[in-house]
């Protein structure tokens, strides 16, 4: 089966800025682009009384304006449509089960603060098993930010996903720009408060150095792999969410991992991913791992 980049429409701008987004990547994957949409008949849905025949008209439309949007600006880009009458939960689940990645649009929070992600966009960010995407209807979506480095998110060196790594030198490599690792390295809690943190960062070889250089060796054969990928290092004692944030001001993807937890865990994102997912202004892709 032909992967796909999905996205996940329900007729707002940012549903529409997610399908042109998503149409961008898919052309540079050389993927389709299949458009969907949610819709279960509910009376109280709409401010007018409509029978079913007129809302699954509605729901139509946005499709077909989408599609259109799509297909005029992406001429080559074969494109797929489908309305599938189920929840939007699920129907976002079992879409993310199949495709390459789900592009989902968000509102913001303001002009420059993150995704305001309502209960559909955070159950299916915890529960999918391939990457999402979450953009919104601003201008750092757009064609014109696409040059910008990818930016990486690691938390463990010596548990670093190989998905996580994959997304992210094959994003950049499909875009041809560079990548940006970032790590925040975990202090020891001898070194958890006061000036000897200051210290040991500036030593050669200190906290900073050494993680510096275990990043830089597993790195090593995914810049061998893509060679054509520029990479460079962020490696700062600071709150990881702060050091990620800071090196995605112009990226114009920041990719951040989630670990895959049992059911009785709940619906968990992380808290480095979700405080990213809380102040970003650029798409960001949540990659799912063991």
């Amino acid at each position: 089966m032909i992967r796909t980049v999905t996205a996940g429409l329900d007729g707002s701008p940012e549903s529409l800025a997610a399908a042109e987004w998503a149409a961008r990547e898919a052309e540079r994957r050389a993927l389709p682009l299949r458009l969907v949409e949610a819709w279960v008949w509910r009376e109280r849905d709409v401010p007018v009384t409509a029978d079913l025949e007129t809302q699954k008209g509605w729901a139509l439309g946005v499709l077909r304006e989408a599609k259109e949007l799509v297909a005029d600006r992406h001429p080559s880009l074969t494109v797929s449509t489908e309305l599938v009458s189920d929840t939007a939960i699920d129907v976002l689940l079992a879409e993310a089960e199949t495709a390459e990645m789900l592009v989902l649009g968000s509102r913001g929070h303001g002009a420059v603060a993150g995704f305001l992600l309502g209960s559909v966009g955070q159950q299916v960010l915890a529960r999918a098993k391939h990457p999402v995407v979450m953009v919104r209807a601003e201008p750092r979506s757009g064609p014109a930010h696409d040059d910008g480095e990818v930016v990486v998110g690691v938390q463990e060196i010596g548990e670093v996903p190989e998905p996580l790594l994959e997304f992210a030198f094959n994003t950049a490599a499909t875009r041809g720009t560079a990548l940006r690792v970032v790590h925040a390295p975990n202090l020891p809690p001898l070194y958890a408060h006061g000036p000897a943190v200051g210290r040991l960062a500036a030593q050669e070889g200190g906290i900073t150095g050494q993680a510096k250089q275990a990043l830089t060796d597993v790195l090593k054969p995914w810049r061998e792999r893509y060679s054509q990928v520029p990479v460079s290092l962020t490696v700062e004692l600071s709150h990881a969410s702060g050091v990620v944030l800071t090196a995605a001001t112009r990226a114009s993807l920041l990719v951040v991992g989630r670990k895959v937890r049992g059911r009785t865990l709940g619906m968990r994102i992380g808290a480095v991913t979700h405080a990213v997912l809380h102040h970003a202004t650029a798409p960001v892709a949540v990659v799912p791992h063991g």
